[in-house]
């Protein structure tokens, strides 16, 4: 959960108006501690607001298109959503349980990669973002 973003100038700095239902979504990302499906993301509005699923949808394409939020491959060929790198938020890799589903934020110190030595080396071009996840069974999982 973040209670340091300022999501309204989160989604003005990105040159973006920040509607209602744009900044909901964006504060329901980033108040949770794991990225979220886009169905959990819509059962979460819905409990205040009926909002269309493809509005939905929608936004979060925007907000992955203007990098505020990071769209994250889960092991079950679905996505998450979780808060982009920024001031607050260093960029981290993920666990994904192949049990439950359920996908974790690791500390960003859990592994670093350092991009510069590939990029000088054998890339064709600049390396804007790395995703690294990890699959396994979660302790939860572990203990059924």
């Amino acid at each position: 959960m973040c209670h340091r973003c300022d999501y309204e100038g989160l989604l003005e700095h990105s040159g973006l108006g920040h509607t209602v239902n744009r900044l909901r979504v964006l504060e329901i990302i980033g108040n949770r501690s794991h990225p979220l499906s886009a169905q959990e993301i819509i059962e979460e509005l819905n409990r205040t607001q009926v909002v269309n699923r493809v509005t939905v949808y929608r936004i979060l394409e925007l907000l992955v298109d203007k990098r505020l939020v990071e769209r994250i491959s889960a092991g079950d060929r679905s996505f998450r959503y979780g808060l982009a790198p920024n001031a607050n938020h260093q960029p981290h890799s993920h666990f994904y349980c192949v049990e439950c589903g359920e996908m974790e934020c690791l500390r960003p110190d859990h592994i670093s990669l350092d991009t510069k030595p590939l990029e000088r080396s054998s890339c064709p071009g600049l390396i804007e973002r790395v995703e690294v996840r990890f699959d396994g069974i979660c302790e939860d999982c572990r203990r059924q």
